[in-house]
């Protein structure tokens, strides 16, 4: 790098500020690990609403299944049987935050192909705590994804009720991966 370069690129990185540590988010390593779809986030548009919330009480528990869902994989999802690749940590955060953390999250999880998430959101000790409101939150955004076919609260090793298991929908690549195995299995 020339002493010309260097200067333009000092120039062009004056303003950029370094990111903070983030410790919201972590990935784990899968056995069939392939170069992740990496895509530019800030372009696309976050479709989550945040406007009036009816909160949920928190003696019920959150559970969603979507249409065609069949009732087993539900109740594996609930039992944990589907090993989470990944969490999100909605702890203490802004309602905002929140929102715009889970949009990215969950995008870039279905452009790695993860199936399955946990998503910590916290307890709250009465139905207007924060924690709570996150939780009632978080079940109107996730189903607002089509790609989340169910979750449901997590099982306790991953944070009880103050957390949900997440299944997202199988990816293209995957079916295709899926369909070619079975060929091969019935040959």
């Amino acid at each position: 790098m020339n002493l010309d370069d260097k200067s333009l690129f000092l120039d062009a990185m004056e303003d950029v500020q370094p990111l903070k540590h983030c410790s919201d988010v972590k990935w784990y390593p899968t056995r069939n690990t392939r170069a992740p779809a990496r895509i530019d986030l800030l372009q696309l548009d976050n479709f989550l609403t945040s406007g009036f919330l009816d909160v949920i009480p928190l003696a019920t528990p959150l559970e969603f299944k979507r249409e065609g869902v069949q009732t087993g994989v539900l109740e594996k999802l609930r039992q944990g049987k589907y090993r989470p690749q990944a969490s999100l940590n909605l702890l203490r955060q802004p309602v905002e935050t929140c929102r715009q953390n889970l949009f990215r999250f969950i995008t870039q999880a279905c452009k790695d192909g993860l199936r399955n998430v946990v998503i910590v959101h916290g307890k709250g000790r009465d139905d207007n705590a924060h924690a709570n409101i996150i939780r009632s939150y978080l079940a109107r955004w996730l189903a607002e994804f089509d790609d989340v076919q169910a979750y449901c609260v997590a099982s306790a090793h991953h944070g009880g009720s103050g957390a949900c298991y997440v299944a997202l929908r199988k990816s293209s690549e995957a079916k295709i991966e899926n369909r070619e195995r079975h060929a091969k299995r019935s040959r």
